[in-house]
């Protein structure tokens, strides 16, 4: 970004290191910090205004025409818990959603990685799974020689790429040939749980207010981060917007009280 736009690395760092990446022009980029809930139980009921921790074959009721959301089956005796996490109940669905999520790569998925390490010919990325993600350079972005990789995509830089393939051990390979994948930067990234991005977002709604309420462009990507670019005001009440969604993150049942505060006019 410049002028206005851009971020001052000085003033801001103390703010995100804990919770975000920020994200300046050819330098190095710091880790993620918090990126799970709690584990602590809330207690509520059928009114979804509260949740309670559930673990697998938790009974848990008569189905009285609700859907079946994740984490449940349905017996012969009732309702059955199938995941560890926290009991989301009211009119239309019945769902167990859970404490804690570690992406697990897909083909086609959107991701944000980080480059950790760099070898002749490839990139490995952090993107937020189990194993990191390899880069090579046949589909990086523009064109580098053997042994030149450093030379455009250097340790600590992040990038927004795409799932090529995954294999039986959920190693992933990734690509930056496509419309709108390129290195970042401007701008900083955030992380939430991808389970609890894609409860929020899901349904497009939460994201186009809160990209009009405060002129911000924000990007989600499958693996649980968000790329925020806009001017360093609007980037902050973003960032304010999310620090306050996490803090609320130990009980999912307050859904509609997060999408109201991503949706908030700015005063």
């Amino acid at each position: 970004m410049n002028g206005s736009n851009q971020i001052n690395r000085d003033t801001c760092f103390d703010f995100f290191i804990v919770t975000s990446i920020i994200v300046m022009k050819g330098g190095p980029v710091p880790r993620f910090g918090v990126e799970q809930m709690s584990n602590q139980s809330a207690h509520g009921g059928r009114d979804g205004r509260g949740s309670r921790l559930a673990t697998p074959g938790a009974m848990l009721g008569a189905r009285e025409g609700r859907r079946l959301g994740h984490g449940v089956v349905e017996t012969d005796s009732g309702l059955i818990a199938t995941k560890v996490g926290f009991i989301h109940s009211d009119e239309k669905t019945i769902s167990v959603l859970p404490t804690h999520t570690r992406y697990t790569p897909r083909p086609g998925d959107l991701v944000i990685g980080v480059v950790e390490a760099v070898q002749s010919n490839l990139w490995f990325l952090d993107i937020n799974a189990p194993f990191n993600a390899l880069l090579p350079m046949s589909l990086g972005p523009g064109k580098a020689e053997f042994g030149g990789a450093r030379n455009v995509l250097n340790v600590g830089q992040t990038v927004l790429c795409r799932i090529q393939e995954v294999d039986e051990t959920h190693s992933s390979v990734v690509t930056m040939k496509g419309l709108g994948l390129r290195r970042i930067d401007s701008g900083l990234v955030e992380s939430l749980p991808p389970h609890l991005m894609q409860t929020l977002f899901s349904d497009g709604a939460a994201l186009k207010s809160l990209k009009a309420s405060t002129e911000c462009r924000v990007v989600l990507a499958e693996n649980g981060r968000m790329w925020i670019d806009g001017s360093a005001d609007s980037i902050t009440e973003v960032v304010a917007r999310i620090d306050r969604i996490r803090s609320m993150a130990r009980d999912i049942s307050n859904r509609n009280e997060m999408i109201a505060i991503l949706s908030e006019e700015v005063a």
